[in-house]
């Protein structure tokens, strides 16, 4: 006899039960018992916990709840619910008659065990090209020379996009003006669009000014990459106008402020509730859902620690079901966990957007794209489910 551990392999469920000849009529039922899920549930209130946690313990799944939870001495509790993803589908139907809440817990199971599913986006790369001289990292920085060698360098190397931006937003960097930012970028569009780079890859406008944006999508460009996560209402007009796609990132305060003491309550929380607001927004100014994706902002305003926890808990943001990209290309939080200089830290950025896939990331925003495409393809290769 022998015994393998084969947890590991449980993204590639559905081949190992064919492996061992398993009757097809029993592949959907098998593969969703072949994972627990571990859910952390906020403010849930008291009374729906009790019920919550009996309506689990009834189906074989449980709920961890604080020990006052039974004495009802609180209003809102804070629980963790561990199940499989058939018992999740239990429980999302049982919740819908419960009261106290639990029929808002049943939708957010839902949505859940949508994106448990899968959805299906093709990992993306984004190749970065700067217009300006104080982006942080050197090699990204380009001009009117050699923009179109650098483009098609990146789309003959495996890019599906190509970002381009004439402001630096890493930290503490400052502003500068509409007309500055304009007149630095504007002989790069031209030359792209003359060109007909358009043709070959998606291009990205990073930018958060209306009149940039606007020339952008007027010539060739069809994303818009927001870093302020469409706060300005003329943004979101003019992406609405010419029916691009918008990247909504979340960052707490600017650039030049956004690392002074970063704090948050909850910052996956935060974010969450950040999104739902400006999917909303978008909505309403008329950009059509399919066309927005999100960007959690990986260094934009938040800690070491609060990168961490945004990137383990990414597929809470797959529940929008709409793309999500990530962008820690070099970044100092990189440096933070192993001192690196920005030019020795592609193995950690490798690394790190490695994760991002595991965990729902569909875009990586990235400076070194053939690298890159090397990953996706052999990440794809180990998480490739036959049909």
């Amino acid at each position: 006899m022998f015994i393998r551990d084969i947890t590991e392999l449980e993204k590639n469920s559905l081949r190992i039960l064919k492996k061992i000849d398993v009757d097809r009529g029993a592949h959907t039922i098998l593969t969703r018992k072949m994972k627990t899920y571990l859910l952390f549930i906020s403010d849930l209130n008291v009374y729906g916990a009790n019920i919550l946690k009996q309506d689990a313990l009834s189906i074989g799944a449980d709920l961890a709840v604080p020990k006052n939870t039974v004495t009802c001495s609180v209003k809102k509790v804070d629980a963790i619910l561990i199940a499989t993803y058939r018992q999740l589908e239990t429980l999302a139907k049982k919740e819908l008659a419960q009261p106290f809440g639990l029929k808002d817990v049943a939708k957010e199971l839902k949505k859940f065990l949508k994106a448990y599913k899968g959805q299906d986006f093709e990992p993306q790369i984004m190749g970065v090209l700067n217009i300006n001289d104080d982006s942080f990292f050197e090699k990204s920085r380009v001009n009117e020379e050699t923009i179109l060698q650098s483009a098609n360098q990146m789309v003959s190397d495996g890019a599906s996009i190509i970002d381009i931006g004439a402001v630096s937003s890493r930290p503490y960097s400052k502003p500068i003006s509409e007309d500055d930012e304009f007149n630095r970028v504007k002989g790069t569009i031209d030359a792209l669009y003359k060109n007909s780079v358009h043709k070959k890859v998606e291009l990205s406008i990073d930018s958060y000014s209306p009149k940039v944006i606007e020339y952008a999508l007027q010539n060739g460009f069809s994303i818009v990459n927001d870093i302020t996560g469409l706060r300005n209402d003329e943004v979101a007009k003019v992406t609405a106008k010419y029916g691009a796609k918008i990247v909504i990132m979340h960052m707490q305060g600017t650039p030049e402020t956004m690392q002074n003491n970063p704090n948050y309550e909850d910052v996956v929380k935060d974010v969450y509730y950040y999104f739902q607001e400006m999917i909303e927004k978008a909505k309403q100014f008329g950009i059509e859902e399919k066309n927005i994706i999100l960007d959690v902002g990986i260094g934009f305003g938040k800690t070491l620690q609060h990168n961490i926890e945004l990137l383990q808990s990414l597929k809470t943001f797959e529940t929008f079901g709409l793309p999500l990209l990530a962008g820690i290309s070099r970044k100092s939080m990189i440096d933070k966990i192993i001192p690196t200089p920005i030019e020795e830290r592609l193995p950690g950025t490798l690394a790190l957007h490695q994760k991002a896939l595991e965990n729902g990331a569909s875009i990586l925003r990235v400076h070194d794209v053939k690298e890159h495409k090397q990953m996706v393809e052999i990440w794809k290769a180990f998480h490739r489910v036959s049909s």
